[in-house]
C-alpha cells in the first residue's frame, strides 16, 4: 500500500544526454565544445524534443549542483515558478513532491558537467569532489583524500567478513563492460574478460583501474510530468512506482556506515520503503541501475535491496548474473565504468529507455519495473520506474 500517496503521481515525459563518446574524443583532443552549463542546454533540448514539448511547457526547473540554478534558468530559457539545486536522485524525488504538492505540473531536472575539460580532481591536495560533495576532505590532514581509497578500506573489510573473491568483483566490470559494447555512446567498447581483468594491477588494493568509473563531460536532462498531464504529452510515459530515501548520517564523515555495515541498514530500510510504495518486490525487477563510482557499489546493493542474502553476492553474481540475458542485468548502459560518468543521472535515462523498449541490442527483454539504486556516504535512495 501507498502510505505517502505519491507512487504513480508522476511520469517522466522526456530524456536526453549529449554525445559522450564523441565530445570525450574531443576533450581529448584539445577541445572543449561545451561548459557545464552548454552540456546541460544540449541535454534538456534533447528532452524537450523527446516529449514534444516547449520551454513554455516547462514550470519547474531542478539543476544539478555543478551549475547555478539563477543562472541555468536564464541560459536555458526557462522561467519557473518552483525549483532549485540537487543531485540525481534528490532532482526527481523533489520533483515528484513538488508535482503531488501542487508547486508545478512539468518539471526539468538537468545536469551538465565539464569535469575533465575543466580539470576536476577528485583525490590529492587539490581534491574538490565536483565541487559540491566533500565530506572526504576531513580526512586531508592525514593524506585520506582519494575516494578510491576510501572504497578499497570498505571492500578490504567486507571481502575478508564474506569470502567475497577478486574474481567476483571482476564479474561487474566484465559485465558492465558486454553492455557498454551494445551502446553506440558509450565511452568503452573495448572487449574485456575476467582474465583480462584480473590482469590488470591493483590501484588500491583489492580495486584495479577497471573498478573505477570514467571521467568525462556531458549532459543529461530528464523531464516529469503530472500522471495527467503525462497521459497528455506522450503514449507511453514511464511513471515512477515508489520512492525510498534514508540517511544515515551519524558517523557519515568518519567513513563509520561504510566501514561497519556496508550502507546495509539504509539500503534495508529504502527497501521497504520502495518495494511498499510501488507494490512490488526484487524478484518483480526486470533489470537494475545502480550508481557505481566504484564497482564495489554493487555488490553491496544487492544484498542490501534483497536480491540475495547477506554475504552472498559473489555466489549470485556466479550463478544467477548481472549481465545481460541473465537473471538481473545491472547498468544495462555501461553504467559509470564504462559507459560515461554523469554521476547518477545517466542511469535514470537509461531506466526509462529500458521500460520503454528503445535500447537495441541491449534491450532487456519485456522489461516492465527497473530499479535504480544510489548508495553514497551513508545516503541510500532508490526509485522504482516502470510502466
Amino acid at each position: 500500500m501507498d502510505q505517502h500517496g505519491m507512487s504513480k503521481v508522476a511520469a517522466v515525459v522526456g530524456v536526453g544526454d549529449t554525445d559522450y563518446r564523441t565530445d570525450y574524443a574531443r576533450v581529448r583532443a584539445g577541445e572543449a565544445p561545451y561548459d557545464s552549463y552548454g552540456y546541460g542546454a544540449l541535454a534538456l533540448q534533447r528532452a524537450l524534443d523527446d516529449a514534444g514539448l516547449a520551454r513554455s511547457d516547462v514550470d519547474g526547473l531542478i539543476v544539478g549542483p555543478t551549475t547555478a540554478h539563477e543562472r541555468s534558468g536564464e541560459v536555458y530559457g526557462i522561467d519557473a515558478r518552483w525549483g532549485g539545486v540537487e543531485d540525481a536522485m534528490n532532482a526527481v524525488v523533489q520533483a515528484c513532491m513538488a508535482i503531488r504538492c501542487g508547486m508545478a505540473e512539468v518539471v526539468a531536472c538537468v545536469y551538465g558537467f565539464n569535469q575533465r575539460s575543466g580539470g576536476v580532481q577528485y583525490g590529492g591536495a587539490e581534491a574538490m569532489g565536483g565541487g559540491y560533495f566533500l565530506s572526504y576532505i576531513y580526512h586531508a590532514p592525514w593524506g585520506f583524500t582519494s575516494q578510491g581509497s576510501l572504497y578499497a578500506l570498505m571492500f578490504q573489510r567486507y571481502m575478508a567478513t564474506t569470502g567475497f573473491a577478486a574474481a567476483d568483483l571482476g564479474q561487474v566490470a566484465v559485465a558492465q563492460r558486454f553492455a557498454a559494447s551494445l551502446n553506440p555512446n558509450a565511452l568503452m567498447h573495448k572487449p574485456l574478460t575476467l582474465d583480462d581483468y584480473l590482469r590488470e594491477p591493483f590501484v588500491c588494493e583489492p580495486l584495479r583501474k577497471l573498478d573505477y568509473c570514467l571521467i568525462n563531460d556531458g549532459g543529461v536532462a530528464i523531464i516529469l510530468a503530472s500522471a495527467e498531464r503525462a497521459k497528455k504529452i506522450r503514449r507511453d510515459p514511464v511513471y515512477v512506482h515508489g520512492i525510498g530515501k534514508y540517511d544515515l548520517n551519524c558517523g557519515s564523515t568518519s567513513l563509520e556506515p561504510r566501514l561497519t555495515d556496508f550502507y546495509r541498514p539504509a539500503q534495508q530500510r529504502v527497501a521497504r520503503d520502495v518495494f511498499e510504495m510501488a507494490g512490488v518486490g526484487p524478484q518483480d525487477m526486470d533489470c537494475a541501475q545502480i550508481y557505481d563510482s566504484f564497482s564495489v557499489h554493487i555488490p553491496l546493493a544487492l544484498e542490501g535491496y534483497g536480491y540475495c542474502p547477506i554475504g552472498e553476492a559473489g555466489r549470485f553474481m556466479r550463478e544467477q548474473g548481472i549481465r545481460l540475458g541473465q537473471r538481473l542485468p545491472v547498468n544495462t548502459s555501461g553504467g559509470h565504468l564504462s559507459e560515461s560518468y554523469m554521476q547518477g543521472w545517466g542511469h535514470q535515462v537509461e531506466s526509462v529507455r529500458q521500460v520503454r523498449g528503445e535500447c537495441g541490442k541491449r534491450q532487456v527483454a519485456d522489461c516492465r519495473f527497473v530499479h535504480y539504486s544510489s548508495d553514497v556516504a551513508g545516503k541510500a535512495v532508490s526509485i522504482i520506474y516502470g510502466k
